[in-house]
């Protein structure tokens, strides 16, 4: 099964080279324009990755982020941050809930690596809880 995930940006160049790149990977790839669009996007989806731009008019994605956090069904959405302000929010993002950090200008090579790396995290969790569960 491909894997599906959510772009929040609200830049459309930005969009659309993620999800190139995604797609390109066979990913199976959706776009949010900004905050609120995500957060609509994921109660209708269930993305098994979302990417967000820190960055975003009406809700940022340090809201999105907060908002995904506090809601059971989307707490464990693995979420990449991805913005232009380089290294300075990195800690932040990750100290809050973010589980990679990418920062723009990227490497096509270093996105496809984050990206296959959460997924095969969330996998082997979904599958030791899927075990756990076949336990009891």
């Amino acid at each position: 099964m491909t894997s599906r995930i959510l772009i929040a940006d609200d830049h459309e160049d930005n969009r659309e080279l993620i999800c190139f790149l995604l797609r390109d990977a066979l990913y199976d790839v959706h776009e949010a324009r900004d905050g609120h669009e995500c957060l609509q996007m994921v109660r209708e989806q269930q993305p098994d990755l979302i990417m967000i731009d820190i960055s975003m008019p009406k809700l940022d994605g340090w809201e999105v982020l907060r908002e995904l956090r506090a809601n059971n069904d989307t707490s464990s959405i693995p979420c990449v941050a991805v913005t232009a302000h380089a290294d300075s929010d990195r800690q932040r993002a990750l100290e809050v809930g973010f589980n990679a950090y990418l920062s723009k200008p990227f490497r096509g090579e270093t996105l496809l690596e984050i990206v296959r790396d959460l997924l095969a995290k969330d996998t082997v969790k979904s599958n030791a809880a899927a075990g756990a569960t076949n336990e009891q």
